[in-house]
């Protein structure tokens, strides 16, 4: 009875045990429940064991709890997903799975088969049914999937088949799931920079702490030539360069971490080129240094476009010849070496003619034919230059010979002059050279190249040759460049002012007219002659401006002086030649005209024969134009210049003027008979005549004689102010009336 009571105790305390180990309805089954898990008939079968052995497998069981509560938590730490996949009904189970979607419900071959990206499913697939054929021992696949944001994430999915059935068919299968999106993300960027590396035309090599070459791109193959083995763990070198210098360059690159320098390297063909080379150290976390990588850039394409660039910025274009660029780098190294050396400056006379008569394509084959005649003359050692336009420099190297220099002045002026037989022309042309001397004229580019353009100043004035710098020029041309500048201020402050001087009929000795006259007051200076600052004014364009002011000016006394009743004849302007060349000349005129409401009748331009002579038939069109304004015109200084009888009959003029020099003449016979062949063939073009310069009672007489109805000069009165000249009038008037009178009693 005992034993059956202690039999049944043991079933009872057996059956408990079994209900209690017995899994749950949970999709989560413990590996220890999995593997150690006893069917509760099983237990109540096992009565001979006694209540020790029992005891004893109940902490076993809790030490199994135990572990395994520890290995789960290791997987929930480590981040990645476990998983049990029971292929036959298409269950999954998982742990950790926070961050994917559940699986797919249907029965899919792989269960997460819609989470799989398009692109990687073939793979996964594959990978798996080799798995399943026995062809591999495990199943490895790295692939994207979504998260259960919708997001695309790389993992890494491992596995193996645990379970087959009796014909060794797969039946289940564990496995894990590990995130790998970091790892990817860097493995792309670094098969990036893999490829950016391989592919660089640059050749580059990578050397260890100690500088040894670990690996090189296939640029750097391509340029120094032999195998890949040839380079791999040998010491970093340069080819002719000592060991060294090497030694140096590591001691910099550990102090400085960066190293760079042009050097000369063999290629593959032993030919030395141009290499840019560069190398930067590569440290650890711990500011280690670990290596060292090296690139060559090949630099040789590039030098070539800066030598082309060089020559090209210190060649002329047109003639091949040394530029101004190359004058001033090339003297200032003679400076320097304190060579004694003699520059000779010199342009073309009127070039500016050839260039606007037969257009500037003839012009710049002149000076390409100029250079290349020129050039045969020079010596190895001397240098010929393009300064620019057609100014040229010649640069004898090693001597200040005064022989020597003059006679390649010579020659080089005897061989400018030759025709140049061009385009069915012959042209033929003239220049002056002005010479300077180092150190004795100068001990800079500049101020020798200024010197030698005031002495070529100077040659050009006498014409056709050369001359030497001196001071007597320098001071002249010191004293040029002051006027030019008080011109300028003259300008902008007011300083020029007209003077007007009277213009007498020999018959009546009435007033007919006068000339304005320009003159320039300055504060300090005090009058400045025409003759000092017109040819500099002309020369810089400025009379141009002191034309306007004079026209202008003139205008307004006359309308004044016709308001008041003073007079009523004509106001002669001189027109220079630039202003005369401008395109817009009748329009300026007109502006002014209209600005004091002068009618043109009251204007007169006096315009020099050299002027319209220069071009007669462009002359002819702008004076037809100014005379249909009803502008008188007259000519200046005829006599003095080349005139054409030819075209003077064509020229729409009204008034010629007897240059001063003809009628200081008239004291000779052959003197008066000029003037009056002058005066005879203005009378026959139906032309006035005025003769200016008139001083005294006998020339006053003659010209009577001579039937010139039109005197100008100090016997009547010297040039006057605006306001002298007002007093004049008036007392002209006073002479008018007091006639008047006499005549009516």
């Amino acid at each position: 009875m005992q034993s059956n009571t202690k039999k049944a105790v043991l079933v009872t305390l057996c059956a408990q045990l079994a209900l209690n180990s017995f899994p749950t309805q949970s999709h989560e089954v413990s590996f220890a429940q999995s593997v150690y898990f006893i069917p509760a008939m099983l237990i109540a079968m096992l009565l001979p064991f006694s209540l020790l052995t029992i005891y004893k497998l109940i902490r076993s069981q809790k030490k199994l709890q135990i572990s395994e509560d520890r290995l789960k938590s290791s997987f929930l730490g480590s981040g990645d997903t476990l998983w049990d996949w029971n292929i036959v009904t298409g269950e999954l189970t998982r742990i950790n799975d926070g961050q994917f979607f559940e699986q797919d419900k249907n029965v899919t071959t792989p269960p997460n088969r819609k989470n799989i990206h398009p692109q990687d499913l073939p793979k996964v697939e594959l990978l798996l049914k080799q798995h399943f054929s026995g062809h591999t021992a495990f199943f490895e696949a790295s692939y994207r999937t979504k998260d259960n944001l919708g997001r695309w994430r790389w993992v890494l999915d491992r596995g193996k088949v645990i379970e087959t059935d009796p014909q060794l068919k797969p039946t289940r299968m564990t496995g894990t799931v590990k995130d790998i999106s970091r790892i990817k993300s860097t493995e792309e960027r670094l098969n990036l920079f893999a490829k950016c590396v391989e592919n660089l035309s640059d050749a580059i090599a990578i050397c260890d702490r100690n500088f040894n070459i670990i690996d090189i791109n296939p640029s750097f193959l391509r340029f120094f030539g032999k195998q890949r083995d040839h380079y791999i763990n040998k010491p970093f070198k340069l080819h002719g360069y000592k060991e060294s210098y090497i030694e140096k360059l590591k001691t910099f690159l550990l102090d400085k971490g960066h190293w760079q320098e042009e050097l000369k390297l063999p290629n593959e063909n032993k030919e030395l080129m141009p290499i840019d080379l560069s190398i930067d150290v590569v440290k650890n976390s711990t500011g280690k240094v670990t290596h060292f990588v090296v690139l060559y850039s090949d630099i040789s394409e590039r030098k070539k476009a800066e030598s082309e660039l060089q020559r090209l910025s210190n060649r002329d274009r047109l003639t091949g010849l040394p530029n101004r660029n190359l004058f001033f780098t090339n003297l200032k190294k003679l400076g320097a070496q304190k060579c004694h050396h003699a520059l000779l400056v010199f342009d073309l006379d009127n070039f500016k003619k050839i260039n606007d008569s037969l257009g500037h394509q003839l012009g710049d084959m002149l000076l390409c034919r100029l250079a290349n005649r020129l050039i045969k003359l020079t010596r190895q050692q001397d240098s010929f230059y393009r300064l620019g336009g057609d100014e040229f420099a010649l640069v004898i190297v090693g001597t200040n010979d005064i022989h020597k220099i003059t006679s390649t002045a010579k020659e080089f002026l005897h061989e400018i002059t030759q025709p140049f037989h061009m385009a069915g022309h012959e042209l033929v042309i003239t220049s002056s050279v002005g010479v300077v001397l180092f150190p004795e004229d100068g001990n800079t580019p500049e101020i020798l190249l200024k010197n030698a353009d005031t002495a070529m100043y100077h040659a050009k004035q006498q014409g056709n040759r050369y001359l030497f710098f001196n001071d007597t020029m320098n001071r002249q041309a010191v004293k040029r460049l002051q006027i030019e500048n008080l011109m300028r201020f003259g300008l902008k402050e007011d300083h020029f002012c007209v003077y007007y001087q009277p213009k007498m009929n020999t018959e009546t000795n009435e007033l007919v007219g006068m000339e304005a006259l320009v003159r320039f007051i300055t504060p300090n200076k005090g009058l400045i002659s025409p003759a000092q600052f017109i040819p500099i004014a002309e020369e810089t364009g400025q009379i141009i401006e002191i034309g306007e002011v004079v026209l202008d000016k003139a205008c307004a006394d006359v309308k004044r002086w016709l308001n008041k009743g003073l007079f009523s004849g004509r106001v002669a302007v001189n027109l220079s030649a630039k202003q005369f060349a401008l395109p817009d000349l009748t329009a300026r005129i007109d502006a002014i005209l209209q600005k004091h409401s002068l009618p043109s009748y009251f204007l007169e331009l006096e315009i020099t024969e050299g002027t319209v002579m220069d071009d007669p038939k462009e002359a002819i069109a702008i004076m037809k134009s100014l005379s249909a304004r009803g502008i008188h015109l007259a000519m200046d200084d005829f006599g003095t210049g080349y005139s054409s009888l030819a075209y003077l009959k064509q020229f729409p003029l009204n008034t010629l003027k007897v240059d001063k020099a003809f009628i200081d003449d008239m004291s000779t016979e052959r003197g008066r008979n000029m003037v009056d062949s002058i005066v005879t063939i203005a009378h026959n073009l139906d032309l006035s005549v005025v003769a200016e310069g008139v001083e005294y009672a006998e020339q006053v007489h003659i010209l009577s004689e001579l039937n010139c109805e039109t005197i100008q000069g100090y016997y009547y009165s010297k040039p006057l102010s605006a306001e002298h000249f007002e007093q004049f009038l008036e007392k002209q008037q006073g002479r008018q009336t007091n006639k008047l009178t006499l005549v009516k009693s």
